[in-house]
């Protein structure tokens, strides 16, 4: 069973990404497992046709002990027979939302949903790993392989060199590793060449390149995958690719994060930001 963790910076497609390529490893005939660590529990709504399903947290709140929580109550099954949980969070501005993906992954554990036959557990998990719930997947060797959703962005490249990071920091004393770049589309300048280079950069690699196209808005208008919405469309296999390409992977990497200023230099390099002048800093525009 190879345990994966999808992380990037928030709004980047980490669950469009993450269900999209789910289905595309159950039509190659892999049984899979995903595990919505985001309160905002929308890592499964594609594969469930559902706006939302229980999560470990609601049914803790509901029952008031998680020691009276039965599998089947968090625990469904969507397209292509992939297993869904999530984890839930607390009330919005209540307590540590990292909590939930602690006690989610602790109860699935101890109920056996990590069963023998599973090929694959998926953790979508929430923005970035300075928070240590959100980084338990990795923290606690959950999850060998990190994949990471990036784009030709300023800040999503930041979060993506941040995440490497924590992946240095945990590498040390476990097993967790980088296996590669996302490239979710945003169609800015150079945007495969820039993703490439960074990839490079850390010492890793571009899995692959997600052009950007509205059919995934389309299907997720109807809670689908592209694979299930419209299975001949080119988006679709697109999402083929990229499940094949992670089911052959054998690139597992500690990465070499940048530095700050050699991120801005190598983001001046492509174009994406001018380089400073110094004698602007901190005036109006008509001063």
């Amino acid at each position: 069973m190879r345990q994966i963790a999808i992380y990037g910076k928030g709004g980047i497609g980490k669950s469009t990404t993450t269900q999209n390529t789910v289905a595309g490893l159950a039509a190659l005939g892999r049984k899979v497992m995903i595990i919505g660590c985001d309160p905002k529990a929308d890592s499964t709504r594609l594969i469930l046709h559902a706006k939302a399903q229980n999560t470990v947290m609601d049914k803790v709140r509901e029952l008031g002990t998680v020691e009276d929580l039965e599998l089947n109550d968090v625990l469904k099954k969507g397209y292509g027979d992939v297993m869904c949980v999530e984890s839930g969070g607390p009330e919005p501005g209540v307590g540590c939302a990292g909590r939930g993906v602690i006690t989610a992954i602790n109860f699935l554990e101890e109920e056996g949903a990590y069963t023998p036959d599973l090929d694959y557990v998926f953790y979508d998990v929430l923005g970035d790993v300075v928070c240590g719930g959100f980084a338990m997947p990795i923290r606690e060797n959950k999850a060998q392989e990190i994949y990471i959703v990036v784009s030709g962005e300023m800040m999503a490249m930041y979060a993506a060199n941040n995440i490497c990071k924590g992946i240095v920091k945990y590498a040390a004393n476990g097993s967790v590793r980088l296996a590669g770049l996302i490239c979710n589309s945003r169609n800015t300048d150079r945007e495969a060449d820039l993703i490439e280079a960074l990839a490079k950069r850390l010492g890793t690699q571009m899995i692959h390149f997600v052009p950007r196209d509205n059919q995934v808005q389309r299907a997720e208008l109807r809670r689908m995958t592209v694979i299930e919405y419209s299975p001949e469309h080119t988006q679709a296999d697109e999402y083929r690719q990229l499940a094949q390409k992670i089911a052959d992977n054998k690139m597992f990497v500690i990465p070499t994060p940048l530095e700050m200023d050699e991120l801005e230099d190598l983001l001046m390099e492509f174009g994406i930001m001018e380089a400073e002048d110094e004698s602007i800093i901190g005036k109006a525009e008509n001063a």
